[in-house]
C-alpha cells in the first residue's frame, strides 16, 4: 500500500513536468527582434532605406526610425507581426506595409532590415542573427598567464 502510494505520487509529478513542458512548448520562446532601416547592398545591387519608417506592434507605436537607425521589439512565441508606416522621401505621404513572418527557433536576436524586405529579397539577404560584439573594456582584458607571475613571485 505504501510503495503503490508513493509509486503513485511519483508517477503523478512525472506526468505534470511533462504537461508544463507540453505547455511551454505551445507558448513558445522570447526573441529579441531588430528592426534596422540602413541601406542593404545585396549581390552588387543597393537597396536604399526610406526617409523614415514608423514601427507598429501590436497596435502600439513601437518607434520612428530614420534612415540608418535600428528599433528592437521582444516578441514572445515564433510569429511577429508589424506594421510599417513609410515615408520614401521627405515630403511624401506615408504608405502602410504590414508585415507578418515566422521567426527562426534556433536564433534568439533576429535582425530585419526593411529595405531588403520590401524588395522582394531572399530571407537570408534581409534577416540574420544578431551577434553582439564585446565592448573595448572586454577587448584589453589582462594577458593570458599574468596572474601566474604575480602568484610565482609570492611567499606561502
Amino acid at each position: 500500500m505504501k510503495n503503490t502510494r508513493r509509486l503513485l505520487f511519483r508517477t503523478a509529478a512525472v506526468l505534470l513536468l511533462v504537461a508544463i513542458a507540453a505547455c511551454m512548448m505551445v507558448v513558445g520562446r522570447g526573441h529579441t527582434v531588430y528592426i534596422d532601416n540602413k541601406t542593404l547592398e545585396y549581390e552588387g545591387a543597393s537597396y536604399p532605406a526610406p526617409y523614415r519608417a514608423t514601427v507598429y506592434v501590436k497596435g502600439e507605436r513601437l518607434s520612428t526610425l530614420a534612415a540608418r537607425e535600428r528599433g528592437m521589439s521582444t516578441v514572445i512565441g515564433q510569429r511577429f507581426s508589424m506594421t510599417l508606416e513609410l515615408i520614401e522621401e521627405k515630403g511624401q505621404d506615408p504608405k502602410t506595409v504590414e508585415i507578418s513572418l515566422k521567426l527562426p527557433y534556433s536564433m534568439d536576436g533576429v535582425i530585419l532590415n526593411i529595405p531588403g524586405y520590401l524588395a522582394g529579397l531572399p530571407q537570408e539577404a534581409w534577416m540574420s542573427e544578431f551577434v553582439s560584439t564585446p565592448s573595448e573594456a572586454e577587448m584589453q582584458e589582462e594577458a593570458p598567464g599574468a596572474e601566474e607571475d604575480i602568484l610565482a613571485g609570492a611567499e606561502f
